[in-house]
């Protein structure tokens, strides 16, 4: 178990770990389907440092749904930029059966690329769950075949924005670290031998015991901009799971890392035009960001 998670709730620590709803982990515990340390574990249960957690989880839905709170930003006959909300995962997987991206376009009739493994049909970009913001699907194979060589070459412009703890030293700054997985574990780290990452950062308002940083990355590695920022002493802000402070969360009402994809800038991959789509926060975290401001 991640020792942010330790002195939490059952249902809360597990919610922010899986990015289910604590209603979904309380029909599992009530089904007995958590255990914790070999017993079966009801959902106020408190955790402790060093406890083995075991989840069974349901297979995934093989229905598409439609996600009402899924925003689409842009849409032509190629490709599809959608703003995803938190608790929505880019595709179906092992151990998942919420909503999904794709799940939801082809809920709603949008076509979506057959290339790519069947689960991730179209994706050439991912969110976490537990990350809000703007993301892409590809609507033609043309458009997915090169949309994922795009990514590859770094020429698209991907911009986040970030509450970490605490103030980093330098004002602007970048980091420049490999990330791996933890043997054994879904967590990632920066290690010896993982695969090159790059996260640059600007600040852009300090706040009581945090900053509102710009993230722009060079790499797209899986939890970078959680993994990077906890590296260097800065974790965000409602992200126990990576070192942040479930107090400090819990003080403003945040149930997940305070992070959003705001900006994406890229070359059209059938036109060429240039096109740059930009979203606001939401309600959560701009909550949280007022909350901070006012303290």
């Amino acid at each position: 178990m991640p020792e942010g998670l330790a002195g939490q709730r059952l249902d809360a620590a597990l919610a922010r770990l899986l990015g289910l709803s604590r209603t979904k982990i309380a029909e599992l515990a009530k089904q007995g389907c958590v255990q914790v340390n070999g017993q079966v574990a009801v959902k106020a249960a408190q955790l402790n440092p060093g406890d083995w957690l075991r989840i069974e989880l349901d297979d995934p839905p093989t229905e598409p749904e439609p996600v009402a709170q899924l925003t689409i930003v842009y849409e032509d006959a190629d490709l599809v930029v959608v703003d995803k909300p938190v608790g929505v995962a880019a595709h179906t997987g092992p151990g998942w059966d919420g909503p999904t991206v794709v799940g939801s376009l082809l809920a709603g009739g949008h076509r979506v690329a057959k290339s790519g493994p069947p689960e991730r049909r179209g994706v050439v970009q991912r969110l976490d769950v537990g990350t809000s913001g703007l993301m892409m699907v590809a609507k033609s194979e043309q458009a997915y075949s090169v949309l994922k060589q795009m990514f590859r070459d770094r020429a698209v412009s991907k911009v986040y924005h970030g509450l970490a703890q605490g103030l980093p030293h330098d004002l602007t700054g970048t980091v420049d670290a490999p990330i791996g997985r933890l043997p054994g574990a879904y967590k990632f780290a920066v290690v010896h031998g993982g695969k090159p990452s790059v996260t640059h950062y600007q600040l852009l308002e300090a706040l009581p015991g945090a900053a509102l940083l710009r993230l722009d990355l060079e790499t797209g590695r899986t939890h970078q901009i959680r993994v990077h920022l906890a590296a260097i002493g800065h974790p965000l802000v409602g992200d126990p799971f990576y070192g942040g402070d479930p107090a400090l969360a819990q003080r403003l009402g945040l149930d997940r890392q305070w992070l959003h994809a705001v900006e994406l800038g890229f070359d059209h991959p059938i036109s060429g035009l240039p096109i740059k789509l930009a979203t606001h926060y939401p309600a959560d975290l701009a909550a949280a960001l007022d909350a901070l401001r006012a303290s």
